[in-house]
């Protein structure tokens, strides 16, 4: 019986000691890739776009532009347009990650 009871001690110990090490492992993020956008980047992104021509309409619309007109994708994948904004005519853009920009 002195053995069996040694037996399960050792077994409890190796448990508690797992729980302890499993209840240590890190469950944070891993570090930002590289590949992330960087603060030095500017909108718009040239990128493969994959927005169609509705949603880009779309996205220009929800962001506070109007008569949205002309709106092609150009070689680099950006959406770019002909708009109105705060009653002004402005050239508006978005590219592949949904930034829509304006510029006078």
């Amino acid at each position: 019986m002195h053995r069996l009871e040694r037996v399960a001690f050792i077994a409890a110990v190796s448990l508690a000691y797992l729980g302890t090490a499993a209840a240590q492992t890190s469950t944070t993020a891993p570090p930002a890739s590289s590949t992330m956008s960087k603060s030095t980047e500017t909108a718009p992104l040239p990128g493969a776009n994959s927005f169609t021509e509705a949603q880009a309409k779309d996205r220009m619309e929800k962001a506070g532009f109007t008569q949205v007109s002309n709106l092609k994708k150009d070689d680099s994948g950006i959406w770019r347009a002909s708009a109105t904004q705060g009653g002004k005519q402005v050239s508006v853009a978005l590219d592949f990650r949904g930034n829509v920009v304006a510029s006078r």
